[in-house]
Parts: structure tokens; sequence; C-alpha cells
């Protein structure tokens, strides 16, 4: 085989044109560049130079937006937040609000306890004309004070037959109301001991379930009436006479006052 003899190598000498060609096409985009910032609008140029003072010389805590000059800073309805005198001004028309709501509750419930006081002072009114009845208006409600010896006889918690029927015109007007009912017996600090009564506490509670059981038969909710025998422990005088004694033994009926709140509480 014929070998053939090995190219002489000879070194490229033109490789600098093509560094030459990658400078000059770099110079010219330079110039390219430097000529379009040089035609920027000066206007949009100067608006935008404040903004960045602006956004750099404002404090970090700042949420006013950045807006060009002579612009009017209109924040948007979601972001605009209620100033202090905006929240006292709400609050205080809330606070009025329910004031005056509660005002009315009152208002009505006052009228609702007139109510009851009139329907009970017309029902007992020859009572309260001898003196055996007294009907006041306490904070806790209507309070119904009916003497002892009216309704029952002596060491006894039988009611007299001539008290039914007063007793009845009562339960017919409690009936109308919703309201608690506390019937309360009380006697004089003279003792008892019977073997029906061995003390005033077993006479006291007789006599009070005496007068519950008249007006739950006569139309009054029995879930709505408590019974409660206080002895001689609250007297409405000393007793140091006769009559002083007789004042004391009692049966009270106290037609609770509604609660307001608890009324509220229910009304949620």
């Amino acid at each position: 085989m014929d070998r053939r003899g090995k190219r002489a190598e000879h070194s490229n000498t033109d490789r600098w044109l093509v560094s030459y060609a990658d400078f000059i096409t770099l110079l010219f985009a330079f110039f390219v560049v430097m000529y379009s910032i040089s035609s920027v609008n000066e206007a949009k140029y100067k608006i935008f130079s404040n903004s960045l003072s602006i956004a750099f010389t404002q404090r970090l805590a700042s949420t006013s937006p950045i807006v060009p000059p002579n612009q009017p800073l209109v924040a948007p309805a979601q972001q605009q937040r209620p100033t202090v005198t905006t929240l006292a001004t709400r609050n205080k028309v809330l606070v009025d609000k329910h004031t005056a709501q509660l005002g009315e509750q009152q208002r009505k419930i006052e009228e609702r306890m007139k109510k009851l006081d009139n329907g009970l002072s017309r029902v007992m009114a020859p009572m309260i004309s001898q003196r055996f009845v007294s009907i006041n208006q306490s904070r806790r409600g209507v309070v119904v004070d009916i003497s002892a010896s009216t309704l029952f006889n002596t060491g006894e918690a039988n009611l007299q037959a001539s008290s039914l029927d007063v007793l009845r015109q009562v339960a017919a007007v409690l009936g109308k109301e919703d309201m608690p009912i506390e019937v309360e017996g009380h006697t004089d600090d003279t003792p008892i001991a019977t073997p029906q009564f061995p003390s005033n506490w077993e006479l006291s509670s007789a006599r009070a379930s005496s007068v519950v059981r008249i007006l739950v038969d006569n139309g009054v909710p029995a879930r709505r009436v408590a019974v409660v025998g206080l002895a001689s422990n609250q007297p409405l005088a000393p007793n140091d006479s006769a009559e002083n004694r007789a004042r004391n033994r009692r049966v009270t009926i106290t037609i609770a006052s509604p609660n307001l709140d608890r009324e509220a509480g229910a009304e949620k």
C-alpha cells in the first residue's frame, strides 16, 4: 500500500476576526440601549422617580398607596377603616338602642304587674276593706299578705269554707299569667306541739300547702308554684302583743316579677 504523507498543518491567523465581530456586535447593542434610555418620556420618568423616593422615605408600617403627584388619594371602600369617632358613634347608637329596648321591656313588665295588682285588688276588695288582706308591689313583684285568721282556725291548716270563694277568684286572676308564684306560711312565736304539727314549721308549711292546693285545683299550673314554710322567722311586727301576733300569722302570696336578663336570653 502506498502511504500518503501527512498534510502539513498551517496556523490560522484569522481567528481574531471572530472576537472582533463579537465585540462589534456587543458594542452595537450597548449603543442601542443607550439610545433607547436617552429617549424615555420625561414625565413618566419623573413619576417613577418620585414614587421610588416616596417608597424609600416613608415608614415601613405605612399602608398609604403610592400615587402620581396631583392625583387624589382614594382608598378602596373595602380598605377604609372606621375612625375612632365613627366607632364611638356606632357604639353610642347601639347602647341607646339597647337602653330603649330595656326601657320598653321594663314598661311592659310594669304594666303587667299593675294589671295583676288591680285584678287581685278587685277580687279581694271586701277582705282589703276589713284589713285582712294587704297588696303591695316590691322589687320582687306583687306581694299579697292574707291574715291567717280569715283562712284557718287556730292551730289548724284546713281552709275555712268562707275563704274558698275568694281564693278561687284569686286563682282565676293568677291563672292568666305565666309568672312564678311563691306561697309562704308564717306563724307567731307561740310554740305548738300537737300530733299533727310538732312545731310551727309543720304548721306554716301545711297552711301554705292548703292555699297552693286550692290555687292549683282552680287553674294555676303546679309547675309555677312553690311552697315555703317559715314558721315565726319573718315577723311583720314584734311578737309582744296579741295584735302583733295576729299580724304575724299570715299566708303570703308573692307573684315574682319577670327577670329582664332571663327574658332576653330566652329571645336569643
